[in-house]
């Protein structure tokens, strides 16, 4: 086997691996259940920004 397809299976070996990762991570994320939004309690009221834009005179 040359050197080009050692390369090749060697990355396409990595590329399988990376993605039945991908998979499991996925998977473990899903299983923990539905996601729910943050409490409006616990989230910080949003900035005002107050702009006066003074007359010429």
């Amino acid at each position: 086997m040359n050197r080009s397809k050692l390369v090749a299976v060697i990355t396409g070996a990595i590329s399988i691996i990376l993605a039945i990762a991908y998979l499991f991570i996925v998977q473990l994320l899903d299983f923990r259940g539905e996601m729910l939004p943050a409490p409006q309690s616990q989230l910080a009221p949003p900035p005002v920004v107050v702009a006066y834009i003074l007359p010429k005179s």
